[in-house]
């Protein structure tokens, strides 16, 4: 029961972020992962032809999906690969999504999470103003499904302050969420390890926050600190910035004796949000 997260400083170059995140995928293997997280944006970090990157990956002809399956089947590891721009299956014309992939460590792609809430804000750093609806759509779907290393519930970076979304992950049965993400420096000094470590305790969840940790195109600033925090709220690992690779072992044992201790879900009050099928509504 090996968890790893995977911390980057991507650049816009496709096929060299895809070199660094190779070599580190390896390292995780190497120290017994079955499951890593990549970060947000990993594969392509601060580029303007998103949509072009997104149609040339369904349409067979993008290096990255191609390069997702190879590395899963290669190292016999599972993949959460970060967010890459794709559209909607069913839509290949379509605006992209921020779209999180799970591979499966036969290369096989065993579930999809579309980023539900986009970053629409003024931040006090150098850019300023972020609009990520400008680039992408918004997701629809909750996602939770079975893994080697228990039952996964996927989110991405913004999700993060949505705690709505997380008590809905776990009625769904999470018992370890990812959280690829990209927060900007002066976001992240303020809230992010407030933020992971408090989904982590309302949820009673392993949380995954695979970072981006760096400078990137056009100047920005990304706050790295990519975590992995247990169930109780204790920081199991952490990078400030920079490259790494953070690997733990998941204690399922006490994991369910801490939820039923405090069986939290039990004493819910307030409901998560209708859900149809893993469909908000």
């Amino acid at each position: 029961m090996t968890l790893a997260v995977i911390q980057m400083a991507s650049q816009a170059g496709i096929e060299v972020n895809l070199a660094h995140a190779r070599r580190l995928l390896e390292k995780a293997a190497e120290a017994g992962a079955r499951l890593a997280v990549l970060p947000e944006n990993f594969a392509a970090m601060g580029r303007t032809d998103l949509r072009a990157v997104g149609r040339a990956e369904v349409e067979g002809n993008g290096p990255i999906l191609p390069w997702l399956k190879r590395a899963a089947r290669d190292l016999r590891l599972w993949i959460v690969a970060g967010t890459l721009p794709l559209p909607p299956d069913d839509q290949p014309q379509a605006k992209v999504r921020a779209c999180s992939l799970l591979v499966d460590d036969q290369g096989q792609r065993v579930a999809r999470y579309d980023k539900l809430h986009l970053f629409d804000a003024e931040v006090g750093d150098a850019r300023g103003r972020y609009r990520e609806s400008d680039d992408y759509a918004a997701g629809d779907r909750l996602v939770v499904i079975n893994t080697p290393v228990g039952r996964l519930g996927m989110s991405v970076c913004y999700d993060l302050r949505f705690a709505e979304l997380y008590s809905a992950l776990r009625l769904a049965g999470a018992e370890l969420i990812s959280a690829p993400s990209a927060f900007t420096t002066v976001t992240g000094q303020a809230h992010w390890e407030m933020l992971i470590r408090t989904r982590a305790i309302e949820t009673q969840c392993y949380m995954l926050a695979a970072a981006q940790g760096g400078e990137h195109p056009g100047g920005r600033l990304t706050h790295g600190h990519s975590s992995i925090v247990d169930y109780w709220g204790r920081v199991l690992g952490e990078q400030a910035t920079g490259e790494a690779v953070l690997v733990v072992d998941r204690d399922t044992v006490e994991q369910a004796a801490t939820r039923q201790r405090m069986p939290v879900l039990n004493h819910r009050r307030f409901t998560a949000p209708h859900i149809v099928s893993g469909t908000l509504e």
